[in-house]
């Protein structure tokens, strides 16, 4: 009997699926069925919706938030008593407060009340972090106060639970509210408390104090709080793990199917092509042969879903100018096996927007872009709920990214809540063999920015991101994520200080963050026409949507492309290449000036094309070009 099967067991004895006769229409989402004139609750989302509340607890317990248990019902007064004193909340007054209007909303300053039995209490001073309420069936102006002072509300829900106050429950518990199940409940917050107490408790040994001494001028002191944290996430160090060390795939197709079912697929569809001439969506342009990115990512998908029949969806999170653009070609996808959902960015999944959407889709801005405007929104829960549990978020500029079940199987079974792809830069790779044995390496070693001069670093950043969405829903939730924003005016004008601070903010606030050294094939991006052709060239192919590399390339890293402005624009790109020269043993290309090439052209070693200014150089039809430096039509050597 595997561990579900046993938790299902526990709740179905506890009675936790008996609702009521009353089903409301928003309460369908939980319910397995009638039976009996009675609604029976579907168990499997109750324990997806009490892990999701005990995950936002434990969170603030470790921020030593504030907790408010309100109890509706006299029959567990003895319960919440006794969880309430083992893990330090008991405040006796907490259970008569609640019934008197004003309690929270009037907690800015010391409050004194008269209760019924004419017993003088006094009122919180500040209001709680959070507020749990037990059978909330029983409306209680506590709620409505919660909600006006955005207070998250942790609650039980039963079927007859009426829409206005079941929309101001941030983690509505779908269970019926027996005595049985109120005991597991608080036991089960009685453990998470006591869990995350003895965690914290062990943290404090180790903590270091971060503030300056206060007697230093302010502005003195904002510049070096500054500089220190600008350092201290440079410093910050994460794990790398090598591909090949990955755990191989379950020999039972239905163990690979159930993690795929696990995985959503995130695409940020944003970016358009006018740098390069081009007006439409980048993911319109054709990359290999005729398919498009968009056709890539849409073939990977359905060959998965249809090898191992599992449901993998595809969401294409997308700007303006191109949303109307996507949704004509995803027209073409209606009959693959892919669930494709184009969203424009800030748009949450089934619901309609709700603020004016962004134009950028930048995956590493300091409040982490759209990335956390889809997460806050409806979106995530719905996924949630879906038992979506993992998202590869992949950038706009991304061509070669891989829906890798390797890589889901070993986040999944190793707990890890944020994973980043890298692939070694050249300067890594002559400098040491390669490694299968995981490693340490600081930020400042990755490049984050192609655009960045690579020998300066170990890593590049493919702009590849895996996420657990519960602990997204955690942070999201206590607004840990928020930690970016402190850097979003950094002094520095480098941006690569703001990207790393950003992205070091994010692997700071996840438990469990690690990096995966990919191949170099899954690296390729779609920035400019110098990427265009190595994507069109003969050193790489698609096969079944995957971008392959041509297996006769001996070198492990991509030549460097430096095309000048004369080839920015897609048609002068498109009209000075008769044809893509093949560039499989090319180590680096710099082309200058007026220059056209002919057919069948091959590229070996180094080669430099720099015309001189007036200068018309032709690369004829068949030229082989070697290790050569052409400044004028003398220097081409057949």
């Amino acid at each position: 009997m595997t561990l579900h099967s046993i938790l299902i067991q526990k709740l179905l004895s506890t009675n936790a699926h008996a609702g009521r006769k009353v089903v409301t229409h928003h309460f369908k989402l939980y319910t397995y069925g009638i039976r009996n004139q009675l609604a029976v609750i579907d168990s499997d989302k109750t324990l997806i919706c009490m892990r999701n509340a005990l995950n936002f607890i434990g969170s603030l317990v470790r921020l030593k938030g504030r907790f408010m248990f309100v109890n509706t019902n006299w029959l567990f007064d003895e319960i919440i008593e006794e969880m309430t004193k083992k893990i330090g909340c008991y405040r006796p007054s907490d259970n008569a407060l609640w019934k008197m209007s004003g309690i929270l909303t009037n907690s800015g300053s010391p409050k004194k009340f008269r209760s019924r039995r004419k017993k003088l209490v006094f009122g919180p001073t500040q209001p709680p972090d959070c507020l749990v309420v037990i059978d909330t069936d029983r409306k209680s102006s506590v709620i409505l106060e919660a909600d006006r002072l955005q207070i998250p509300i942790v609650g039980l829900v039963n079927s007859n639970m009426p829409l206005e106050i079941y929309k101001k429950i941030a983690y509505p518990i779908p269970a019926s509210e027996s005595v049985q199940f109120i005991y597991l409940f608080c036991n089960l917050i009685t453990k998470t408390f006591l869990y995350e107490q003895k965690r914290l408790s062990s943290a404090k040994a180790v903590a270091v104090e971060e503030e300056l001494p206060k007697a230093q001028p302010r502005e003195e002191l904002n510049r070096k709080e500054e500089q220190m944290k600008i350092d201290d996430f440079l410093k910050k160090e994460v794990l790398l793990v090598p591909y090949e060390s990955l755990a191989p795939l379950p020999d039972d197709i239905a163990d690979t199917k159930n993690l795929l079912d696990k995985l959503v697929v995130l695409k940020f569809n944003g970016a358009l092509g006018t740098a390069m001439g081009f007006n439409g969506s980048k993911s319109a342009l054709k990359v290999c042969g005729d398919s498009t990115p968009l056709d890539l990512f849409v073939e990977q998908i359905e060959l998965l879903n249809a090898k191992y029949g599992c449901k993998v969806p595809l969401i294409l999170l997308n700007s303006v100018e191109t949303h109307d653009e996507t949704l004509k070609a995803v027209e073409q996808y209606k009959k693959s096996r892919v669930d494709v959902h184009s969203l424009i960015q800030e748009q949450t999944l089934q619901q309609d927007l709700s603020q004016k959407p962004q134009e950028h889709d930048d995956l590493y801005t300091s409040d982490h872009g759209p990335l956390l405007s889809l997460l806050t929104g409806g979106t995530l829960d719905v996924l949630l709920s879906k038992g979506k549990e993992f998202a590869l978020v992949v950038g706009s500029d991304s061509v070669a990214a891989v829906i890798d079940p390797q890589i889901l199987n070993y986040l999944i079974h190793n707990k890890i809540e944020f994973c980043m792809e890298v692939t070694p830069t050249a300067a890594l790779e002559s400098s040491s063999s390669s490694n299968s044995t995981p490693e340490r390496c600081q930020l400042a070693d990755i490049a984050l920015d192609s655009s960045q001069p690579m020998d300066k670093y170990k890593f590049s950043d493919t702009r590849n991101l895996w996420l657990n969405l519960t602990a997204v829903k955690r942070l999201v939730d206590t607004n840990t994520l928020k930690i970016g924003n402190s850097f979003s005016e950094v002094g520095s004008s480098d941006q690569m200080l703001r990207q790393n601070t950003a992205v070091g903010s994010m692997i700071k606030v996840f438990d469990r963050a690690v990096g995966i050294n990919v191949p170099h094939s899954r690296s390729l991006q779609l920035s400019s026409t110098s990427d265009l052709l190595l994507l069109q060239s003969d050193l790489y192919t698609s096969n079944k949507g995957l971008v392959v590399r041509n297996a006769a390339r001996a070198s492990p890293v991509n030549p460097s492309i430096d095309l000048g402005p004369e080839f920015e624009k897609i048609n002068d790109f498109q009209n000075r290449f008769k044809s893509i020269p093949s560039i499989v043993e090319l180590d680096s290309l710099t082309v200058r000036g007026d220059v056209w090439f002919g057919l069948g052209v091959t590229l070996k070693g180094k080669v430099s094309i720099v015309a001189k200014p007036g200068v018309k150089l032709e690369i004829p039809d068949g030229a082989v070009l070697e290790n050569q430096e052409i400044n004028d039509p003398a220097d081409i050597k057949q």
